[in-house]
C-alpha cells in the first residue's frame, strides 16, 4: 500500500520515509508514525497501512537510515546511537511538515515504545502537531518543557511496564497538569508493548501483547485523532 519517499529536514538535509496514502488522497488528514526500538520494520509499516486504510495519511520517517534490528541487543544499540533531539526537532517535525505542506490541513504524530518517547519530544520541539497520541514510551522528565506543548495528548501506559515504570508517567502527568496542557491519559494492566502483535515473538519477558487492551487503546487512539484532525 505505501512507497519509500524523501522529503526535507528544517535544517534541509533530506531523508527517508514509508508512506501509505489513503484512497481519499492527499487532502486526508496525516499522521507521523514514530517506530519502536527495532526500526522502520515491517511490523509499523503495518500500521501505517492500517490507518491509510481508515484515511490518514501516515508517513513513518526513517530514523535508523535503513537499518532494524531483529533481536534485542541490536536494537538498544541502534536506539543509544540516536540523537532523539535531532530526532524529534528534525527528522518529525520535517514530517509533520511535509504532510502539511503536500495537502494535509492537520497532522498528529503517534508512537510506540521508543516512539512514544519521541512523541512527547515533538509535542515540544515539532510545531505544527494537531494531535499526538503516546504509546508507553515517555522520555525523562527534564527534557519535557511541557510549556511549549500546544497539541492535546492522549498516552496509553502499561502498569507492568518495566521498561517505562508508571511513576514515570505520573510525573509526566503532574508536569501536564502544571503547564494547564489537555491530556487524555489511560493506564492498562498489561506489560510493555501490549499493542505490538509481534511482541510475543521477540521472546523478552517485559514485552507481552494483549489484545483486549491493543483494541481498546485503538478504539480510544481513533476516537481522538477524529476529534482533532477531523
Amino acid at each position: 500500500m505505501g512507497k519509500t519517499i524523501s522529503y526535507q529536514r528544517p535544517d534541509g538535509k533530506s531523508v527517508e520515509g514509508y508512506l501509505a496514502e489513503p484512497a481519499g488522497g492527499s487532502n486526508a488528514p496525516g499522521i507521523v508514525v514514530i517506530q519502536e526500538w527495532w526500526g522502520l520494520n515491517d511490523q509499523i509499516r503495518g500500521v501505517a497501512d492500517t490507518l491509510a486504510s481508515q484515511g490518514y495519511r501516515a508517513l513513518v520517517p526513517d530514523l535508523y537510515r535503513g537499518q532494524s534490528a531483529l533481536d534485542a541487543h541490536e536494537a538498544e544499540h541502534l536506539m543509544k546511537g540516536l540523537d532523539f533531539a535531532d530526532a524529534a526537532s528534525q527528522d518529525i517535525a520535517g514530517a509533520v511538515a511535509h504532510l502539511h505542506g503536500s495537502g494535509s490541513a492537520k497532522v498528529g504524530v503517534t508512537g510506540f515504545c521508543m516512539g512514544g518517547a519521541l512523541t512527547v519530544l515533538s509535542s515540544v520541539f515539532a510545531k505544527g502537531i494537531d494531535a499526538a497520541v503516546v504509546w508507553y514510551g515517555c522520555p525523562p522528565l527534564d527534557y519535557v518543557d511541557a510549556a511549549k506543548i500546544t497539541a492535546p495528548l492522549m498516552g496509553h501506559w502499561a502498569l507492568e511496564d518495566t521498561a517505562f515504570p508508571i511513576t514515570l508517567v505520573d510525573g509526566l502527568e503532574k508536569k501536564l497538569t502544571a503547564a494547564g496542557i489537555p491530556y487524555e491519559f489511560h493506564r492498562y494492566q498489561a506489560k510493555h508493548a501490549f499493542a505490538n502483535e509481534q511482541a510475543d515473538a521477540k521472546g523478552l519477558e517485559f514485552l507481552k501483547y494483549d489484545a483486549k487492551c491493543a483494541e481498546l487503546a485503538w478504539q480510544r487512539t481513533h476516537a481522538f485523532l477524529a476529534k482533532h484532525l477531523r
